[in-house]
């Protein structure tokens, strides 16, 4: 039988415990900088998530874990920003893990793959790095915080929207998301999860809609917008001022910025010229609008002024570019080769944890 001697080493995350409590002791002077901070948001919910995951696991163990989630979201942070795409600081959520937002979406599938292979790349260089320490220093802590790391990064890895998986096999193959389907089950049974529960089965919801109930026809999507428009001129000059249920179609015009901060940003530039209305509504990706309509106007009073409150509907359908999955074979093999290859060591990894701790068992 393996026997180790006992030794009294400091806990390796007993400084980041400190800083953290540090931060919460001296929070008068550290809430200004937060609240203008570009990464204030960030840097609270990370706190918060530690505490939450304190609530069910020791709180050295909750540092380590959402250290791990950090690293593999700077990961995507790091790709993102060697293809020049505009992101936010990470912002976590508790039994979640955590998410960045895109300012402007990838314009082809090759780099929305890179910047989702970026994540568990860089997140598993973060789980080795917790291998070999707890390894050196006979930590049981820093193993099982490795554990986590290649556990979830492998996790991560399934072929399912919104997984990096589902991501990385728009450069691959989109066959490998009905792989994705099978392996998610697996997942469920072994994890006994909910929550992932609720990812598999809105990805399978959206399999179907997408390749079974809109197939062979044209999918309408809605969207609503609310403006407030100054109308006691209008009343003044004689306007007839519109009830509450009129509907009627607005003229409209769409178009894409193509630089900047805002390129692959649509705007929907709508109007009504009977009351001098003109709106702009922005949308994230291309869509197809085939109706403008306005489907409500209230009248309010605000200061013996009166202004109608306009809800328009938006009409659209989603614009799919075939363009978009167009990959060269050649790269098709390269992603394809890095994606298994990461996934098999992922694999090897936590069958090399578990070896260690049967010898320290």
């Amino acid at each position: 039988m393996d026997q180790r001697k006992t030794t009294n080493k400091r806990n390796p995350l007993w400084f980041l415990g400190a800083l953290g409590i540090f931060l919460l002791t001296q929070a008068k002077l550290i809430i200004p900088l937060l609240k203008f901070g570009k990464v204030g948001g960030a840097v609270i919910s990370m706190f918060v998530t530690i505490g939450a995951y304190a609530l069910i696991a020791p709180w050295s163990f909750a540092i380590g874990l959402v250290v791990m989630i950090l690293i593999h979201e700077m990961g995507h942070v790091a790709a993102a920003k060697y293809k020049k795409l505009p992101v936010s600081a990470p912002v976590f959520i508790p039994f979640l893990g955590a998410l960045i937002t895109m300012k402007r979406n990838p314009r082809d599938s090759v780099t929305e793959a890179f910047i989702a292979f970026g994540g568990p790349l860089i997140g598993t260089l973060g789980a080795v790095a917790a291998f070999y320490l707890g390894l050196s220093i006979d930590s049981r802590l820093m193993i099982s915080i490795a554990y986590i790391g290649f556990l979830l990064n492998l996790i991560n890895l399934l072929p399912i929207h919104p997984l990096d998986g589902g991501r990385i096999s728009t450069a691959v193959t989109r066959w490998l998301w009905l792989l994705g389907l099978l392996g998610g089950l697996v997942v469920i049974i072994y994890l006994k999860s909910i929550l992932f529960f609720i990812i598999w089965a809105t990805f399978a919801w959206d399999m179907y809609k997408k390749f079974v109930k809109y197939r062979k026809r044209e999918q309408i999507l809605t969207t609503n917008a609310r403006f407030e428009l100054p109308a006691e001129h209008l009343l003044q000059q004689g306007f007839f001022i519109p009830g509450e249920n009129h509907r009627r179609e607005l003229t409209f015009t769409t178009y894409s910025d193509l630089k900047g901060e805002t390129e692959g940003v649509q705007t929907i530039d709508m109007a009504w010229e009977a009351l001098d209305f003109h709106q702009k509504v922005q949308v994230p990706r291309p869509i197809l609008v085939k109706k403008v309509q306005v489907v409500k106007v209230e009248q309010l009073h605000k200061d013996n002024e009166l202004y109608l409150g306009i809800q328009v509907q938006i009409d659209y359908t989603p614009y799919e570019n075939d363009n978009y999955y167009e990959v060269p074979t050649a790269t098709r093999w390269k992603y394809g080769s890095a994606y298994l290859a990461l996934a098999l060591f992922l694999g090897f990894m936590i069958n090399e944890v578990h070896k260690v701790q049967l010898q320290w068992s």
